[in-house]
């Protein structure tokens, strides 16, 4: 039997702040890294044990998923970091507070922006500071692979090809895999483990610091799955 823990990084400071966050490198809040540690206690409780992990280039992922291992003593399993793991790019929406947003461009607006399937947020420009083309760690990307902004069915797109080329052949070496990331990139791999239309994958809440528990069979379909 395969298994796989999807883990959405704990609150950050952005999350606590109310602000659209996507690429930004924000850290955790100290209430997130006490999600992490109880994450990974949980696993430690259910005797559960990744032997390979993957994250994304952003910190509040990294360090969260620092923290799990840490507390389950597996600081020495291999860790892989990917791009494509990271979080929906939010555009010009980046840094902005999402109340002040919605009463700015209405709720409505807002509201389409956050949980629409195929709807992109207002775009970055290339000589914008928030543009990922500036930021050293993207530096071997394209510049059609650096977005101005993403829809979800963007970032599902990244997230799935990801999951067939880096993740899933890990499983013939290993039983067991941890993925640390975001709520938008783990909503891309539900929506591929799971089989979800996209009316479906918009209404998934994957709620921080909580193990998202997936049992594989021999040819990675999933068998059951739930939360610690």
């Amino acid at each position: 039997m395969k298994r796989l823990i999807l883990l959405r990084h704990g609150q950050s400071q952005w999350n606590l702040e109310n602000r659209f966050t996507g690429w930004t490198d924000v850290d955790l809040s100290e209430a997130g890294r006490q999600e992490a540690a109880e994450a990974g206690r949980k696993l430690k409780q259910a005797e559960i044990y990744p032997q390979i992990a993957f994250t994304s280039y952003l910190r509040r992922a990294i360090h969260t998923q620092q923290i799990v291992l840490s507390t389950i003593e597996r600081d020495w399993i291999p860790e892989i970091k990917d791009w494509h793991l990271n979080e929906r790019h939010y555009g010009a929406l980046q840094g902005l507070n999402k109340a002040d947003t919605a009463e700015k461009y209405g709720e409505a607006q807002v509201h389409e922006w956050r949980r629409s399937f195929d709807v992109i947020p207002p775009l970055l420009t290339t000589d914008d500071p928030r543009y990922p083309g500036h930021d050293t760690r993207y530096a071997h990307l394209s510049q059609a692979q650096l977005p101005l902004a993403e829809s979800l069915r963007d970032t599902i797109a990244r997230v799935k090809a990801c999951w067939e080329e880096l993740i899933s052949p890990c499983f013939v070496n290993y039983d067991t895999a941890l993925i640390t990331a975001h709520g938008n990139s783990l909503r891309g791999l539900a929506m591929t483990l799971l089989n979800l239309t996209a009316s479906e994958i918009v209404s998934v809440e994957i709620p921080t610091g909580t193990p998202w528990i997936f049992e594989l069979g021999d040819r990675l379909n999933v068998t059951e799955s739930h939360y610690l």
